[in-house]
């Protein structure tokens, strides 16, 4: 009989990128009782290896962000089509909070040239760069030691800061979104920004394009009734559109 770290890497090697994996038909690969496939996917479901649902397993695709100047040259299109819709909800003179996501960084620039008079909270030196010192706007620059991998800052001295202010509308990015998991990073001081914003915000406005839907990332960061508009560039799937809806998220556009 496999150990229990032989049958959990043995469920790994069967499971194909994409494929939901019935849970019988692991037992019968395995020779095993159902029972026992179901305690091995807790302990992988709880490790981020795998996706557990209605019956069936699949492996869990995990975001995998680089750094900030290469992720700014994937899905253009779509973050730029993202960020125009993102847009309309910013009123000139608004206070707003942007994060160091590369979507909310294409939000910035459109803002840019659409905008005027707001006081923008970030922790992003792009976002800052993008909007700060014109069209009148005020600018508030988290600080502390610079990651720069995101060009941002997420340390415990910008956490202090941020959790200063109440913004009208906050514009969040996000590292995976799943029906039952939530909204996921895999940058710990970015999850933990994350959710002082959703503590603080009148009112989220979720960024995320069609890849980040189905990902798992490595830390929880909200669910979708801490969101209030869901900006994507694609219809979602069943699984996602229900979880928003019944959490009456507007899902644009």
């Amino acid at each position: 009989m496999l150990r229990r770290e032989d049958r959990q890497r043995e469920i790994l090697r069967k499971l194909k990128p994409g494929e939901n994996h019935a849970i019988g038909r692991l037992a019968q690969d395995l020779a095993v009782s159902e029972e026992t496939i179901r305690r091995e996917l807790r302990v992988l479901a709880a490790r981020g290896d795998v996706v557990w649902t209605h019956g069936a397993v699949q492996l869990a695709v995990v975001s995998n962000e680089g750094p900030l100047d290469r992720r700014m040259q994937e899905n253009v299109a779509e973050k730029g089509r993202i960020a125009a819709a993102a847009a309309e909800y910013v009123r000139d003179g608004d206070t707003i909070f942007i994060d160091a996501g590369t979507t909310a960084c294409f939000v910035a620039r459109r803002l840019a040239s659409v905008r005027q008079g707001l006081k923008v909270i970030t922790n992003s030196l792009v976002v800052a760069e993008t909007l700060g010192g014109r069209n009148g706007n005020t600018l508030f620059l988290a600080g502390g030691e610079l990651d720069y991998d995101y060009r941002a800052f997420s340390d415990h001295v910008a956490q202090a800061y941020i959790a200063q202010f109440t913004p009208h509308l906050a514009i969040l990015t996000v590292g995976g979104v799943h029906p039952d998991h939530g909204l996921m990073d895999r940058h710990a001081r970015e999850a933990v920004m994350s959710r002082i914003v959703y503590e603080r915000a009148d009112r989220v406005l979720l960024a995320a394009d069609h890849t980040k839907f189905g990902r798992l990332g490595l830390i929880r960061t909200a669910s979708p009734e801490e969101v209030d508009i869901l900006v994507t560039d694609a219809p979602l799937d069943e699984a996602h559109a229900q979880a928003f809806r019944r959490a009456n998220v507007v899902i644009a556009p």
